[in-house]
């Protein structure tokens, strides 16, 4: 209603204006040469517009006709983009639905003409990695890598899949390409983590503890697990390779892991192993005021002998706190066995099998109760173990 209303506006004026155009139609000269033009001002502004309008149709057929041209001739490259696109969508597709046969063909087929080759390289190699197809997957990658900016894209894939494959040697030979430092992604920070690990490589591992800590790769609990892992590690290779690499890796260590009783238990070990025990007990001793810990618990044994009376002391002062302590029980148990105390020694594997039951504390229980001539509650100790 509002479109008529307005039109019929328009045909209104023209009718009003109309008579003053046809009376007023003005006067046009045009002179070149010999050539000479006249008419009325109106028809002259109609002629413009009718020679604009005709000069952009001429232009639009001409810009039309130039595309065709140009089209017709990248048409094949057109259609071969096309083509990739629509592979490089079905290999994604075959991806997600983890059809990695169909997934692997679309992404080598959409690899050649699409836009971003490596993408479909780098997806190709890793369903040949799914389908165990370890040299097609290496063609796949060796192409992928010579594509600009792909190296450190490429060098990671490669690591992580010949890491699954079980080759740790080419794997760290890729890794080291890479040459994580604290400035290194986290992917890269966790593969170096996990290669390492395999390898059993400790003294990388202490390396890259501060850069993973830095970076935050690692939460608080699993840092600190890994940490008393790889120092754990060191410690007992140090003490296999010598006194002096054994000082040496103590030494490493800060005032606070030297007091922890994991690294503690170990370097005594060593200490013995080299004729110093002397020195083992006096840090086992020291240690011990405040409270035993499970792995100073553990070694305590293997150390002590029947004479070591100073260390037995420092033990028993934990007795009525540690009374339901597993590992505190066991320890005692086995230090009564060295002096020949069996009714000492019964009673604190009675405790341990109470608190933790295992099949070696009843078989220990059992062996005790034997040489006492409890031969009936032997028996019944022996059937706890077998049970279990």
């Amino acid at each position: 209603m509002i479109k008529a209303l307005i039109f019929l506006g328009f045909i209104l004026i023209g009718l009003c204006i109309s008579p003053w155009i046809v009376g007023n139609t003005g006067y046009v000269y045009i002179a070149a040469g010999d050539y000479q033009l006249e008419t009325s001002l109106v028809f002259g502004i109609i002629m413009l517009i009718v020679f604009y309008a005709l000069f952009q149709v001429l232009e639009w057929l001409v810009i039309t006709v130039i595309n065709l041209l140009l089209r017709s001739r990248f048409i094949p490259q057109h259609w071969r983009r096309r083509s990739a696109k629509k592979h490089t969508l079905i290999g994604a597709l075959a991806i997600a639905e983890e059809d990695w046969p169909a997934a692997e063909r679309a992404m080598i087929k959409g690899a050649d003409n699409g836009e971003l080759p490596a993408l479909n390289l780098l997806a190709a190699a890793r369903a040949a990695q799914h389908q165990n197809k370890i040299a097609e997957r290496d063609q796949y990658l060796a192409r992928a890598e010579a594509q600009p900016m792909t190296a450190n894209a490429v060098a990671t894939t490669r690591t992580r899949y010949l890491l699954k494959q079980g080759e740790l040697a080419l794997a760290r030979a890729e890794l080291d390409k890479l040459a994580p430092t604290s400035k290194s992604k986290a992917p890269v920070l966790k593969l170096a983590l996990e290669l390492y690990r395999a390898q059993q490589d400790w003294e990388a591992l202490k390396l890259l503890l501060p850069i993973l800590k830095k970076r935050q790769i690692l939460d608080d609990a699993k840092l600190t697990a890994l940490s008393v892992e790889t120092h754990c590690a060191l410690l007992k290779a140090a003490s296999l390779k010598g006194e002096d690499a054994l000082e040496q890796c103590w030494q490493w260590l800060s005032r606070d892991e030297r007091n922890q009783s994991e690294f503690l238990a170990i370097y005594a070990m060593g200490l013995c192993r080299f004729n110093r025990k002397d020195q083992a007990l006096k840090l086992l001793s020291k240690k011990l005021r405040s409270s035993p810990e499970s792995a100073l618990l553990e070694v305590i044994p293997q150390i002590v002998t029947a004479h070591d009376e100073e260390i037995r002391k420092q033990l028993l002062k934990h007795e009525i706190t540690h009374e339901n302590n597993a590992d505190y029980q066991k320890c005692l148990a086995l230090l009564y066995q060295q002096t020949r105390d069996m009714k000492e020694a019964k009673t604190c594997w009675q405790n341990v099998c109470r608190l933790a039951p295992s099949k070696d504390s009843w078989l220990a229980l059992a062996r005790i109760q034997e040489q006492l001539g409890e031969q009936g509650n032997a028996n019944q100790s022996y059937r706890q173990a077998v049970n279990l």
